[in-house]
């Protein structure tokens, strides 16, 4: 989990620093380079049939969830501080929490209803600023956790019978194969800039098998408290690249944020009903 953390982490790094070269571009270098770890795990009696499956609708509405999703995420982190897109973010277990009413039929109890209502406030609390100027752009981490919840509810249908690499791999050619139809232009990176853009590629592929193996070998309610070092990391990268110093009042509603998703995450682990929030992106 903390390898997983890392990665996500320096990815949004470079995703922020790559403001200068279009979203399309860098979708490719994600869904390209992140195809790559991926090879590897791809069992040998699989080779000539790896990419056969019986869910194709499931895997199609994981793909296009995530995608709207990560160019979500990967616009938010170019508009607004790092340290505020990744506190949002943290708030998916609300969002999901909510879809898993209407798609898994599930009953949601009084304290979970209790912590979205506060996720949803500090959610409020960290945007504010930003509604009443009008920066829409707060729109777009909340896309994100939209997305990523109802990413996290087919993967729960689909890990029951599929195997991670190939939930992974249809996804990063599918970040892959939707970068054709949006770079708008291209622009040559310097050899600099093509190794960290193939590092981010990386990164996001290893991060999502780092994720999955922690919660396999592991406790979940030892693991997922981790994911929290992201702010931290998000704080500290923020401060020192961009000069980025996060409000009393977003560090406030990110606060009301963890604790709501750490309220969920408890509740659904006492009913023994966990669905896994991973960024797969």
């Amino acid at each position: 989990m903390f390898l997983s953390v890392c990665a996500f982490s320096v990815m949004d790094l470079i995703v922020k620093w790559s403001e200068n070269y279009p979203v399309g571009e860098v979708l490719f270098f994600r869904g390209f380079c992140g195809i790559i770890p991926l090879l590897f795990l791809i069992p040998k009696n699989r080779y000539l049939d790896f990419y056969k499956t019986e869910k194709v609708l499931l895997h199609f509405n994981r793909c296009a969830a995530g995608l709207i999703a990560i160019v979500a995420i990967f616009i938010a982190l170019r508009k607004l501080p790092l340290a505020t897109v990744v506190s949002i973010s943290f708030a998916a277990p609300i969002f999901t929490t909510i879809m898993s009413i209407f798609l898994l039929n599930e009953k949601v109890g009084f304290y979970r209803w209790l912590a979205v209502f506060v996720g949803f406030i500090g959610i409020i609390i960290i945007s504010e600023p930003g509604l009443s100027s009008m920066n829409f752009n707060y729109i777009y981490p909340i896309v994100f956790c939209l997305g990523l919840s109802y990413v996290a509810i087919t993967i729960k249908k689909l890990s029951s019978s599929e195997p991670v690499w190939l939930i992974s791999l249809y996804f990063s050619l599918s970040i892959m194969l939707i970068s054709f139809f949006t770079i708008s232009e291209w622009i040559w990176p310097s050899l600099i800039d093509l190794f960290l853009l193939c590092c981010l590629g990386l990164l996001g592929g290893l991060a999502n098998l780092w994720l999955t193996q922690s919660y396999k070998l592991s406790e979940v309610s030892l693991v997922t408290p981790l994911k929290y070092l992201a702010l931290v990391f998000a704080i500290i990268f923020g401060y020192f690249i961009w000069n980025e110093i996060p409000s009393f009042k977003s560090l406030f509603g990110s606060l009301l944020v963890i604790i709501s998703s750490a309220i969920i995450f408890r509740r659904e682990l006492y009913h023994k009903n966990q669905v896994s929030i991973t960024r797969h992106e």
